[in-house]
């Protein structure tokens, strides 16, 4: 922030403009959303407005500023002048005008739950993505009009309506503005109760998604999530739902998640259940994160990352819950619980990254790695919602067998909510981990400096045994090992993945490398492990391809196989103590 502006923001605490929005679509085919900003009592010769560059809940700086255009100021008749200072920083001269009027426009064609879309059949976007910030008024309140192009067209949103005044609502400031989305359109709108909270499911999009089906489930992880923090901290929650191809994810919200999920991915009972896990995740959001979160993100700074190494907890715990949530609530089994934690684990272990970076380097490292994927990302990093789901599972299994299942991670949360979420207190790492092991009846510096703080393998055998459990490694091909993944696109064998020092590393190939041939025979992604079958480790093969448009052959020495698979399995005659404590975590096995 430029000295001007610090010295704008000292003057404006003296007077109490107010800020109305309109947002109108009346084209919605060309993805335009025109915002006009009027400003009364403005009292000072210019203003200062500015776009966040990232989204609470989504740490990746998204550059918001980029899709704005047609930028104009005026009072009454008069133009005014303006100039942008930065890449998300306009500054106009008023003249001391009271009534100030911004206009400009906004293109928004990118489906996803932290950005903004608008197309013939609906509009949604994001406060970040779309408002201005106006320093030193982020805690005035802001009035929001909706001009949808049709009359059949309806507004949802978290935010209230404002009495006697069509498709217009109000934010408490600019925190609760950005953090409640739009979504305008012919939507599916459902409601319900729970708990006697009133509860919306609306639904974008075609596709096969039932919701006399979901709301009994959805309602079911509610009041699972409700017991364990003991009640629910709203009066209203809304799911937004768009139905797409592809592009699955959430966001979350104080008071309502957005949702993204594929559209024909409801009827198959695996994908059903993984929806419902995201459901899960995202509701569990609106206390750990939304509420419970690190000092760090207690304000939020709009135009710069927010640095934070508790991510792995934020996020981490949080997944650690969505394969937990639906167990309790009866949507999935116990089996399917174990089939789906042996997924996770799987996923780290054939992670290279896993022994490179840190769980909470990861987190402090989301804003430049985690979002922005290349050819080394696997073998480079380590996701903080993987590694903390992981670091979660050790921390409850530990917790539970040392106090015979009457403790465990449930009652780092309800201390984790009663000391710093209902008051909205920023914690710090140290106080995390103070919580935790005030739960865990034990110091946890090896704990934290082995598995959290470093690079350490998670000892799972360790963790799973007290509860009649082991983890199996497994290869589902039993193929000699090349460490490298090939896969079909536009026509060639792309090697997209090579891991690091892997015998293909070792031999020169690079990922972007086309795989041609084998020995001299042609080798394509579909059939590489029929190829492999027919060799042992310790062979040495000739693999070419093209490399930047050069015809290269490496030699490669195959190595043993690697596991590709790992399944949490019983263990062989479970003690009485083992069964005890299995059942008290995951309830009788089915």
């Amino acid at each position: 922030m430029t000295e001007a502006t610090l010295t704008q923001v000292g003057k404006i605490s003296s007077f109490t403009p107010t800020i109305h929005y309109q947002v109108a679509m009346p084209q919605p085919e060309n993805h335009l959303f025109e915002v006009v900003l009027h400003l009364s009592g403005w009292k000072l010769p210019v203003l200062d407005l500015k776009m966040p560059v990232w989204t609470p809940g989504s740490y990746l700086v998204r550059e918001y500023a980029k899709h704005l255009q047609d930028f104009s100021a005026s009072a009454g008749e008069q133009t005014l002048a303006w100039q942008k200072l930065s890449k998300n920083h306009w500054q106009v001269e008023t003249g001391d005008r009271p009534d100030i009027t911004v206009r400009y426009r906004i293109h928004a064609n990118e489906l996803s739950v932290r950005t903004n879309h608008l197309n013939a059949t609906h509009g949604y976007f994001n406060g970040a993505a779309i408002f201005f910030r106006l320093p030193g008024l982020e805690q005035q309140p802001i009035q929001v009009a909706i001009a949808p192009p049709r009359s059949d067209w309806r507004v949802t949103t978290p935010l209230p309506a404002v009495a006697g005044q069509t498709n217009t609502f109000t934010a408490t400031d600019f925190d609760t503005l950005v953090d409640s989305p739009f979504e305008i359109g012919c939507h599916q709108s459902h409601q319900f109760e729970v708990l006697g909270k009133s509860h919306e499911l609306a639904i974008w999009g075609k596709g096969n998604a039932d919701a006399a089906k979901m709301i009994p489930d959805i309602k079911k992880i509610i009041e699972v999530e409700a017991e364990l923090f003991g009640g629910l901290p709203y009066d209203k929650y809304i799911f937004l739902l768009h139905l797409a191809s592809q592009n699955n994810g959430g966001l979350e919200h104080k008071f309502a998640c957005s949702l993204i999920y594929s559209r024909f991915g409801f009827r198959d009972r695996d994908k059903y259940e993984r929806f419902m896990q995201l459901v899960a995740h995202e509701f569990f959001h609106l206390w750990n994160v939304k509420r419970i979160r690190p000092k760090a993100l207690e304000v939020f700074d709009y135009d710069n990352e927010n640095y934070t190494p508790s991510l792995w907890f934020c996020e981490g715990t949080t997944s650690y819950y969505d394969l937990a949530i639906p167990l309790r609530a009866g949507i999935y089994n116990d089996k399917t619980y174990l089939k789906n934690l042996s997924k996770e684990i799987t996923r780290l272990q054939t992670t290279p990254g896993r022994l490179v970076q840190p769980a909470s380097e990861s987190s402090f490292d989301a804003w430049i790695k985690l979002y922005r994927y290349d050819n080394n990302t696997n073998n480079s990093q380590i996701s903080y919602y993987l590694k903390g789901e992981l670091v979660s599972l050790l921390l409850d299994l530990s917790i539970r067998e040392k106090h015979q299942n009457r403790r465990s991670l449930d009652d780092v949360m309800r201390l984790m909510w009663q000391q710093f979420g209902k008051d909205e207190i920023g914690f710090t790492p140290p106080q995390l981990k103070q919580v935790i092991e005030s739960v865990a009846g034990t110091n946890l510096d090896d704990f934290f400096k082995r598995y959290v703080d470093g690079t350490e393998e998670l000892p799972f055998d360790r963790y799973l045994e007290p509860f009649g459990l082991k983890l199996v490694a497994e290869d589902e091909e039993f193929l000699p090992y090349i460490g490298m993944k090939v896969q079909a696109e536009n026509g060639k064998d792309a090697i997209k993945f090579v891991e690091i020092d892997a015998p293909a590393q070792r031999a020169g190939i690079e990922p972007g490398d086309e795989l041609l041939a084998i020995d001299g025979l042609k080798a394509t992604a579909n059939n590489l492990s029929d190829r492999l079958r027919d060799y042992q480790p310790g062979d040495a093969i000739e693999v070419t391809v093209f490399h930047q448009e050069e015809l290269c052959t490496h030699t490669v020495t195959l190595a043993a196989p690697r596991p590709s698979r790992y399944q949490v399995v019983p263990v062989e005659n479970p003690s009485l103590t083992q069964k005890h404590n299995y059942e008290g975590w995951l309830g009788s096995r089915c």
